[in-house]
């Protein structure tokens, strides 16, 4: 079983440089999708509706305690001319545990500075093609 506080996330910054930023991360989201599509047409069908498999796709929410290190890196994505590397070790990086890898947006980026409480920070990205999972 795994514990989140072994969490690794790195992003390239806006130079391409692979940046892990996990030290100052406290949260991070994958969730992934696949679509599918009705197939069911008229005639004997069982009673039953038919579906095919569509396309699938992914998303990345990150968040954390607010640093100048990490926002650097990450305002340095608004308004991006290309897609950024991702890397994400759910277990850590120690060898043989699962990374996943892709090219991803950043769609969202966000910093919240409560008066009687932490600044954080939170930011959004969009994957885009495949995720490939391998190990370390």
């Amino acid at each position: 079983m795994a514990h989140g506080k072994n969490t690794v996330f790195k992003i390239d910054d806006s130079g391409g440089t692979l940046r892990d930023i996990s030290a100052y991360c406290d949260n991070v989201d994958f969730p992934r999708d696949q679509s599918s599509a009705e197939s069911t047409g008229f005639g004997p069908t069982g009673g039953a509706r038919s579906f095919e498999v569509g396309l699938n796709g992914a998303t990345l929410s990150v968040s954390g305690k607010w640093h100048a290190t990490p926002d650097g890196y990450l305002a340095g994505l608004v308004n991006p001319t290309a897609s950024s590397t991702f890397e994400y070790g759910p277990e850590g990086s120690a060898s043989g545990k699962i990374k996943y890898t892709g090219e991803c947006f950043l769609t969202s980026y966000q910093t919240s500075a409560p008066l009687d409480g932490e600044v954080t920070f939170s930011a959004q990205f969009q994957v885009t093609a495949a995720v490939t999972r391998t190990t370390y």
